[in-house]
This record gives C-alpha cells, structure tokens and sequence, in this order.
C-alpha cells in the first residue's frame, strides 16, 4: 500500500497507463488477424486496407514507445511481402 499521496497517484496512472497499451496492443493483434484473413481469403483490396491500418497503427505504437522499433520493421516488411505475392 502507498503511504504518501503522490505513490497513490502513480498507482493510478499505471493503471490509466496498463489500460490503454493493453488495448493498443490488442488493437495490433486485431490488425494482424485481419491481414492474415485476407490473405487466406485472396482479396487484393482488403489486404491493402488492413495491411495499411496495421502499419498506422504500428507506427502510432512505435511513437508512443510502446512496441520496439525493430518488430515494427520485422511486421511491415512482413506486410511488404504479403501484398506484393
């Protein structure tokens, strides 16, 4: 239990802070689902679309600090070579 005012502060924020990358990140794995659906279903034009939500939504992250930009790069490379097969 925090013992001063400002400790039960932080504890609120990382809970507000916990929340929100959680749903970023879930949001993430939603995007790359839907890439993969896409693919397995062979529309050109829904891959397009989700490959370029998912790479916005990568780079939103990314900013934030909240992915590492190596894995970024990794997963739109990956999007790169899904779309131009």
């Amino acid at each position: 239990m925090a013992n001063t005012k400002s400790a039960n502060k932080y504890i609120r924020k990382t809970e507000t802070r916990t929340l929100r990358n959680r749903q970023v990140k879930s949001r993430l794995k939603t995007f790359a689902k839907k890439i993969d659906a896409a693919k397995a279903a062979g529309d050109k034009d829904a891959l397009a679309s989700a490959s370029r939500n998912f790479i916005s939504a990568l780079d939103k992250a990314a900013k934030n600090g909240l992915v590492h930009p190596n894995k970024v790069a990794r997963h739109k490379a990956r999007c790169a070579q899904r779309l131009a097969a």
